[in-house]
């Protein structure tokens, strides 16, 4: 039920092998779900310390997402194509906020995983991220579950945030304490990194909701295809709907692209364009737009266009 069209190999949900694993500090927590738990603290009127059958006791949402890995904060403009479509199940924030009841001051929530270690240039810290509390209460999941299995542990088991308009940072993994506080922390991964300029800024914001992107699946970059008409195809994201894909073969003019809608979850969108190649190596591009008024740059930037290179070879 998964793919978009059996005679492509691109999948709609990315199966749980092929979900790429970023991890930025040395820890990689292998925690027992018997003896963990979850606080939420700070500015609330009740603390609340939930194990997980508590947090299974909760109610259930699920959804797919595309899962986008922003890249190394410390070379914020390189492209990465770190990119998986996936089907999680969990809770939502707002289920377990309302528990603890935030008090009125409280402007911020901070998500703290397990994991420690040393990055850029700072020793023992822990992985934090922070959202404006409004934007965390109404979009974030703890979620348990990926493509309908527990967690792995390289992907946060028992229990990680998912933020599914935004980059796979805020997603918090091995997540263990919740925090609300009126003001941001002071933090390498808060305020120190993840920040960036967008075209048209002058100061600095930080790195949350995802660019608009594409990426071209079929062919495989570097692979050889009989030479002829040919399907080009892949898949397409943005924090808000895309609304167009455009493709370039070679030097040609950039031709519009066959672009599935977007449904009620913000998963990624295929596209596809048929094309007749020419016997011979060609460079192939996509370039996708998003409904609010985003294209993707041809060069500079983390989602510059993306291009393959295909030779075309002619029938024997």
């Amino acid at each position: 039920m998964f793919k978009t069209d059996p005679a492509t190999p691109d999948l709609f949900i990315t199966p749980v092998a092929e979900v790429f694993i970023r991890n930025h500090l040395e820890s990689h927590p292998r925690l027992d779900r018997a003896a963990w738990s979850l606080t939420v603290e700070g500015l609330v009127e009740r603390p609340v310390r939930l194990d997980f059958p508590a947090v299974l006791g909760l109610p259930q949402t699920r959804f797919t997402a595309v899962h986008e890995c922003f890249g190394n904060p410390l070379h914020p403009t390189v492209p990465t194509r770190a990119v998986t479509n996936v089907e999680w199940s969990g809770v939502p924030l707002s289920a377990v906020l309302e528990l603890a009841g935030p008090l009125p001051e409280a402007r911020h929530l901070l998500l703290e995983g397990a994991d420690t270690g040393d990055f850029g240039g700072e020793s023992g810290v822990r992985y934090l991220k922070d959202l404006p509390l409004d934007e965390a209460r109404s979009g974030v999941v703890l979620a348990h579950t990926m493509n309908g299995e527990p967690l792995h542990p390289d992907h946060g088991y028992p229990l990680r945030a998912v933020a599914p308009l935004m980059f796979g940072t805020n997603s918090v993994k091995w997540l263990t304490r919740i925090v609300l506080a009126a003001d941001r922390p002071d933090h390498i991964f808060t305020t120190r990194l993840y920040t960036r300029v967008l075209p048209g800024e002058s100061e600095a914001r930080p790195v949350r909701e995802k660019d608009v992107c594409s990426k071209l699946l079929s062919p495989g970059d570097g692979s050889a295809v009989p030479a002829g008409s040919r399907e080009l195809a892949g898949y397409a994201w943005s924090s808000t709907e895309v609304t167009s894909v455009e493709v370039a073969v070679d030097d040609g003019d950039w031709q519009p692209a066959a672009l599935d809608r977007r449904g009620p979850d913000p998963s990624w969108q295929r596209f596809r364009l048929r094309h007749d190649l020419a016997p011979g190596p060609h460079r192939i591009r996509c370039r996708a737009t998003d409904s609010a008024g985003r294209v993707q740059p041809l060069t500079g930037d983390r989602n510059a266009v993306h291009e393959i290179h295909v030779v075309a070879e002619p029938a024997v």
